[in-house]
């Protein structure tokens, strides 16, 4: 297992108020969106995560009232790659921060949609799970057309721990965290281990769960998600069209892909009710997984509100004006 070094930081009330106030002008200081047309599906070029990072991991874990809560620095004890890089300008830095997870999660009546404004989850090195990227057909969230971080249609700087790096330093996960992963031991002749919580407090593993979820003496096999992509060609695409990007449906955007009840092993939010090593008796769980959506893009409960995204303060100018010289795109995405 990981060998967490466990300590807690809390700002004071009054740096709290700081950070917000300055958090609200780096808000609209922000770099508008990146105007992309491409329309294709690319290969997806992962940087080495190679780099020991200087900076120590910081993971509390704590239980009171009936919720687990963790306070974290950000910071993984696994290799990461070189930040800044090509395709992501950004600084690895600790964000310290508190989450709460619920001890009791519920199976909701309705799943709650993974949004740019929220985290899916948190890995158990104190990562946050976010498979959105803010990346948008002509840079217009209202076209609807949201590209997928792993399709390779856009250059966003991931490592090969299919992750990079906020503008406000937030290291965290679009896909597998491959490195985490080897320092769990993973195998495929296993269960997986305990990887995270989703938001609602709901366990994460990966890939590999036992063929009955029912019998943990059953087969391990690869789990596989419920999606598959859609047949044809997405509407648009016509000369001074600029509502939707045309092209056929090949996974170069999120909508390219839809749910079939049965295709797979889990659910539309990428889970199933199960037994697993730590929950013997059973629960529901979600499963990252090598196939699409990799991470879930769905809660199956109730998300507490204190994995909602917040603004960030700006740092050494970041949030200001590009410097002299650049190209449009060099502050890269927005992630």
């Amino acid at each position: 297992m990981l060998n967490f070094r466990l300590r807690s930081r809390r700002l004071t009330a009054y740096s709290m108020t700081a950070v917000m106030l300055i958090s609200s002008i780096a808000s609209a200081q922000r770099p508008p969106m990146r105007r992309h047309t491409v329309n294709k599906k690319g290969k997806l070029v992962l940087v080495e995560a190679n780099q020991d990072l200087k900076i120590m991991s910081q993971v509390s874990t704590s239980e009171a009232n009936g919720y687990r809560v963790l306070e974290v620095n950000g910071i993984p004890e696994h290799k990461v790659g070189p930040f800044p890089n090509r395709g992501n300008p950004h600084v690895i830095e600790p964000r310290v921060a508190t989450f709460r997870l619920t001890l009791n999660p519920r199976i909701g009546k309705v799943q709650t949609p993974v949004e740019l404004g929220m985290n899916f989850g948190i890995a158990i090195n104190g990562v946050l799970f976010d498979p959105g990227a803010a990346e948008f057909w002509q840079g217009n969230p209202q076209s609807g057309w949201q590209y997928e971080a792993l399709s390779g249609s856009i250059p966003l700087g991931l490592d090969t721990n299919f992750a990079h790096v906020q503008p406000d330093g937030k290291y965290h996960y679009h896909g597998i965290p491959t490195g985490l992963l080897r320092d769990l031991h993973f195998t495929s002749k296993q269960h997986s281990p305990l990887i995270g919580w989703g938001a609602d407090g709901f366990p994460i593993y990966a890939t590999h769960g036992y063929q009955d979820p029912n019998d943990s003496s059953s087969r391990i096999v690869e789990l596989k998600p419920s999606y598959r992509l859609k047949k044809g060609r997405r509407p648009g695409g016509l000369r001074g069209d600029l509502s939707s990007p045309g092209g056929s449906y090949d996974g170069t955007f999120v909508n390219d892909y839809e749910f079939i009840e049965g295709l797979g092993d889990l659910d539309e939010c990428n889970g199933r009710v199960c037994v697993t090593p730590e929950y013997p008796d059973g629960t529901y769980a979600y499963f990252l997984t090598e196939d699409w959506p990799s991470i879930p893009r769905l809660l199956r409960g109730e998300p507490d509100p204190s994995f909602r995204k917040h603004p960030s303060p700006p740092r050494d100018g970041r949030f200001g004006p590009p410097p002299r010289g650049a190209k449009p795109g060099d502050f890269g995405p927005r992630f």
